[in-house]
Protein backbone atom coordinates (compact mmCIF):
# COMPACT_ATOMS: atom_id res chain seq x y z
CA UNK A 1 0.00 0.00 0.00
CA UNK A 2 1.69 3.64 -1.25
CA UNK A 3 -0.10 6.96 -0.10
CA UNK A 4 0.05 9.89 -2.14
CA UNK A 5 2.18 13.03 -1.48
CA UNK A 6 0.51 16.18 -2.97
CA UNK A 7 3.49 18.07 -4.55
CA UNK A 8 3.55 21.81 -2.68
CA UNK A 9 3.51 23.84 -6.15
CA UNK A 10 0.61 22.78 -7.42
CA UNK A 11 -1.51 20.57 -5.03
CA UNK A 12 -1.56 17.55 -7.03
CA UNK A 13 -0.02 13.72 -5.73
CA UNK A 14 3.71 13.51 -6.70
CA UNK A 15 4.19 9.88 -8.17
CA UNK A 16 8.56 10.18 -7.82
CA UNK A 17 7.92 11.23 -4.37
CA UNK A 18 5.51 8.20 -3.74
CA UNK A 19 7.79 5.95 -5.43
CA UNK A 20 10.69 7.35 -3.38
CA UNK A 21 8.85 7.06 -0.12
CA UNK A 22 8.13 2.92 -0.99
CA UNK A 23 11.48 1.96 -2.56
CA UNK A 24 13.33 4.19 0.34
CA UNK A 25 11.58 1.62 3.05
CA UNK A 26 12.70 -1.57 1.04
CA UNK A 27 16.08 -0.02 1.06
CA UNK A 28 16.27 0.03 4.41
CA UNK A 29 14.80 -3.37 5.61
CA UNK A 30 15.48 -6.11 2.47
CA UNK A 31 13.20 -8.39 4.53
CA UNK A 32 10.65 -5.95 4.79
CA UNK A 33 6.91 -6.59 3.53
CA UNK A 34 3.75 -4.20 2.78
CA UNK A 35 3.09 -3.31 6.21
CA UNK A 36 6.30 -2.06 6.52
CA UNK A 37 5.79 0.62 3.68
CA UNK A 38 2.00 1.27 5.36
CA UNK A 39 3.78 2.17 8.51
CA UNK A 40 6.19 4.31 6.99
CA UNK A 41 3.98 5.94 4.42
CA UNK A 42 1.51 6.76 7.68
CA UNK A 43 5.04 8.16 9.57
CA UNK A 44 5.34 10.47 7.35
CA UNK A 45 2.26 11.45 6.61
CA UNK A 46 0.88 11.59 10.37
CA UNK A 47 4.57 11.94 12.23
CA UNK A 48 1.57 13.38 15.88
CA UNK A 49 0.60 9.70 15.75
CA UNK A 50 1.53 6.54 17.45
CA UNK A 51 0.88 3.79 14.54
CA UNK A 52 3.19 1.74 15.94
CA UNK A 53 -0.59 -1.00 16.90
CA UNK A 54 0.00 -1.40 12.63
CA UNK A 55 3.13 -3.37 13.35
CA UNK A 56 0.95 -6.43 14.98
CA UNK A 57 -2.10 -5.66 14.23
CA UNK A 58 -2.18 -5.26 10.41
CA UNK A 59 -0.07 -8.16 10.28
CA UNK A 60 -2.76 -10.33 12.21
CA UNK A 61 -5.77 -8.80 9.58
CA UNK A 62 -3.28 -10.16 6.67
CA UNK A 63 -2.36 -13.11 8.50
CA UNK A 64 -6.10 -13.82 8.27
CA UNK A 65 -6.83 -13.51 5.19
CA UNK A 66 -4.77 -15.92 4.16
CA UNK A 67 -6.14 -18.58 6.91
CA UNK A 68 -9.74 -17.48 5.68
CA UNK A 69 -8.25 -18.64 2.32
CA UNK A 70 -6.56 -22.02 3.62
CA UNK A 71 -10.29 -22.78 5.47
CA UNK A 72 -11.86 -22.24 2.96
CA UNK A 73 -9.74 -24.52 0.16
CA UNK A 74 -9.78 -27.37 2.45
CA UNK A 75 -13.53 -27.48 3.35
CA UNK A 76 -14.54 -27.04 -0.51
CA UNK A 77 -11.87 -29.87 -1.15
CA UNK A 78 -13.75 -31.55 1.16
CA UNK A 79 -17.44 -30.62 -0.07
CA UNK A 80 -18.04 -28.95 2.73
CA UNK A 81 -18.76 -25.14 3.62
CA UNK A 82 -18.00 -23.18 6.15
CA UNK A 83 -20.69 -23.60 8.42
CA UNK A 84 -21.03 -27.14 8.19
CA UNK A 85 -17.32 -27.56 9.24
CA UNK A 86 -18.45 -25.73 12.19
CA UNK A 87 -21.32 -27.93 12.97
CA UNK A 88 -19.56 -31.19 12.27
CA UNK A 89 -16.53 -30.26 14.19
CA UNK A 90 -18.31 -29.01 17.25
CA UNK A 91 -19.67 -32.66 17.12
CA UNK A 92 -16.59 -34.58 16.48
CA UNK A 93 -14.49 -32.66 19.18
CA UNK A 94 -17.42 -33.87 21.79
CA UNK A 95 -15.89 -37.34 21.91
CA UNK A 96 -17.79 -40.43 21.41
CA UNK A 97 -20.69 -40.84 20.61
CA UNK A 98 -20.13 -37.30 19.21
CA UNK A 99 -23.31 -36.33 19.38
CA UNK A 100 -25.34 -32.97 21.36
CA UNK A 101 -28.18 -31.54 21.48
CA UNK A 102 -29.26 -28.78 19.08
CA UNK A 103 -29.02 -26.31 22.24
CA UNK A 104 -26.02 -27.39 23.02
CA UNK A 105 -24.40 -27.34 19.12
CA UNK A 106 -26.46 -23.11 19.12
CA UNK A 107 -24.14 -22.70 21.92
CA UNK A 108 -20.62 -23.84 20.23
CA UNK A 109 -21.67 -22.35 16.78
CA UNK A 110 -23.09 -19.04 18.35
CA UNK A 111 -25.74 -18.92 15.94
CA UNK A 112 -29.63 -18.22 16.49
CA UNK A 113 -32.34 -21.25 16.85
CA UNK A 114 -33.71 -21.02 13.76
CA UNK A 115 -30.50 -20.89 11.90
CA UNK A 116 -29.12 -24.40 13.64
CA UNK A 117 -32.34 -26.01 12.75
CA UNK A 118 -32.19 -25.20 9.32
CA UNK A 119 -28.84 -26.41 9.63
CA UNK A 120 -29.35 -29.39 11.11
CA UNK A 121 -31.82 -30.48 8.28
CA UNK A 122 -29.67 -29.69 5.49
CA UNK A 123 -26.74 -31.68 7.45
CA UNK A 124 -29.04 -34.67 8.06
CA UNK A 125 -30.81 -34.39 4.09
CA UNK A 126 -26.94 -34.89 3.34
CA UNK A 127 -26.34 -38.35 5.75
CA UNK A 128 -23.75 -36.59 7.56
CA UNK A 129 -25.96 -36.20 10.89
CA UNK A 130 -28.81 -37.85 12.42
CA UNK A 131 -31.36 -36.78 14.96
CA UNK A 132 -32.22 -39.57 17.96
CA UNK A 133 -34.73 -39.12 21.04
CA UNK A 134 -32.83 -37.47 23.81
CA UNK A 135 -33.35 -40.77 26.11
CA UNK A 136 -33.52 -38.46 29.47
CA UNK A 137 -35.77 -35.85 27.49
CA UNK A 138 -38.49 -36.92 26.44
CA UNK A 139 -39.20 -33.82 24.14
CA UNK A 140 -35.48 -33.49 23.40
CA UNK A 141 -33.84 -34.86 20.54
CA UNK A 142 -29.97 -35.71 20.00
CA UNK A 143 -27.68 -34.78 16.91
CA UNK A 144 -24.94 -37.03 16.29
CA UNK A 145 -22.56 -37.88 13.62
CA UNK A 146 -23.11 -40.25 10.99
CA UNK A 147 -19.75 -42.23 9.91
CA UNK A 148 -19.96 -40.16 6.64
CA UNK A 149 -19.98 -37.36 8.47
CA UNK A 150 -17.11 -38.13 11.10
CA UNK A 151 -15.49 -39.47 7.85
CA UNK A 152 -15.60 -35.66 5.80
CA UNK A 153 -14.71 -33.95 8.70
CA UNK A 154 -11.37 -35.55 9.85
CA UNK A 155 -10.37 -35.43 6.81
CA UNK A 156 -11.25 -31.95 5.61
CA UNK A 157 -9.52 -31.16 9.75
CA UNK A 158 -6.24 -32.69 8.38
CA UNK A 159 -6.01 -31.00 5.27
CA UNK A 160 -6.71 -27.13 7.18
CA UNK A 161 -3.72 -28.41 9.99
CA UNK A 162 -1.68 -29.43 6.68
CA UNK A 163 -2.39 -25.65 5.00
CA UNK A 164 -1.90 -24.14 8.39
CA UNK A 165 1.01 -25.78 9.05
CA UNK A 166 2.62 -23.91 5.73
CA UNK A 167 1.11 -20.95 7.10
CA UNK A 168 3.53 -21.38 9.59
CA UNK A 169 6.29 -22.80 7.79
CA UNK A 170 8.64 -19.66 8.47
CA UNK A 171 8.80 -19.96 12.31
CA UNK A 172 10.42 -22.35 13.82
CA UNK A 173 8.65 -24.96 17.04
CA UNK A 174 10.01 -22.47 19.20
CA UNK A 175 9.16 -18.79 17.27
CA UNK A 176 5.76 -21.04 17.02
CA UNK A 177 5.38 -21.43 20.99
CA UNK A 178 6.66 -17.89 21.57
CA UNK A 179 3.91 -16.11 19.44
CA UNK A 180 1.45 -18.79 20.58
CA UNK A 181 2.28 -17.48 23.95
CA UNK A 182 2.11 -13.72 23.36
CA UNK A 183 -1.30 -14.05 21.35
CA UNK A 184 -2.79 -15.74 24.23
CA UNK A 185 -1.63 -13.46 26.06
CA UNK A 186 -3.35 -10.52 24.29
CA UNK A 187 -6.57 -12.49 23.70
CA UNK A 188 -7.31 -13.54 27.41
CA UNK A 189 -8.96 -10.39 27.97
CA UNK A 190 -11.39 -11.04 25.10
CA UNK A 191 -12.37 -14.37 25.40
CA UNK A 192 -14.76 -14.48 28.45
CA UNK A 193 -17.62 -16.12 29.03
CA UNK A 194 -20.07 -13.65 28.13
CA UNK A 195 -18.79 -12.63 24.79
CA UNK A 196 -19.47 -16.39 23.29
CA UNK A 197 -15.66 -15.93 21.83
CA UNK A 198 -13.68 -19.47 21.63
Amino acid sequence: MTLHHADHESGRPSAAKDETVTAGALDRDPDGDEVDLLVAAWRQERPDLDVEPLQVLSRVSRLARHLDRARRASFAEHGLETWEFDVLTALRRAGEPYEMSPGALLRATLVTSGTMTNRIDRLAAAGLVRRRPDPEDRRGVLVSLTDAGRTRVDGAFADLLRRERELLSGLGKREQQALSSLLRTLLVPFDTTDTGVR
